[in-house]
């Protein structure tokens, strides 16, 4: 968008603001009982159903420095895919020592 389409784009829905008023058609507006009420209704925490069923535990894990760069250096998600490489070995060492 140039500089000079926007004063016009901004005009227009001016324009078009002030004929929805003189037609009659304005927002809803709501009072700050209203507002108030809302808000007393409102539970406080997360939302019903968007907690998983099963969650992670937070540990403290001491590992090589070189090791914990290269694990950052994959970029965003770094620890998300740490936590399933150690989930599929774990699974591969359980599996070891049962066939064992």
């Amino acid at each position: 968008m140039t500089k000079s389409a926007a004063p016009s784009t901004f005009a227009h829905d001016l324009m078009e603001s002030i004929a929805q008023a003189k037609r009659g058609e304005f927002a809803r507006v709501h009072t700050p009982e209203e507002i108030a009420q809302r808000v007393a209704l409102r539970k406080a925490g997360r939302p019903v159903g968007s907690k998983q069923a099963v969650t992670k535990k937070a540990i403290s894990l001491r590992i090589a420095p070189d090791t914990l760069e290269l694990l950052r250096s994959t970029g965003k998600g770094w620890q998300t895919r740490a936590a399933e490489a150690l989930e599929r070995h774990a699974r591969r060492v359980a599996e070891q020592s049962l066939s064992a």
